[in-house]
């Protein structure tokens, strides 16, 4: 599976933006869609997923009430609306998409490129 975000940049504090991910290849055994984050110095973390099965939806408490995640109906594309920005938001925000192997039943992480967000207070 291949994935591209787009949608980064420079926004100031209190606005939005829309970052978008278009998965390619073997999309069918994806389990889950979502957005991770990264800073310099600190690790990836979670920021939003959604799994395949269900919709059920998980945000980081840092997002809750900020942050959407969406799916389009093709199930290959995904977006992370985020609104009322704050500084602290600032990251690489990186597309991310876990398949299933069905014959082992073992889960698999592929990663976009990352897309800078900068949030200027």
């Amino acid at each position: 599976v291949q994935l591209v975000e787009s949608g980064g940049g420079l926004v100031q504090a209190g606005g939005s933006l829309r970052l978008s991910c278009a998965a390619s290849g073997n999309t069918g055994n994806i389990n889950a869609r979502g957005w991770y984050r990264q800073t310099p110095g600190k690790q990836r973390e979670l920021v939003a997923t959604m799994l395949n099965h269900g919709g059920a939806t998980y945000y980081d408490d840092s997002v809750k009430g900020r942050f959407t995640i969406a799916v389009d109906n093709d199930k290959v594309t995904w977006y992370l609306q985020m609104n009322e920005l704050k500084s602290e938001d600032t990251a690489v925000y990186y597309c991310h998409a876990e398949t299933i192997e069905i014959s082992t039943v073992t889960p698999h992480d592929h990663w976009g490129q990352g897309t800078q967000v900068t949030v200027s207070s």
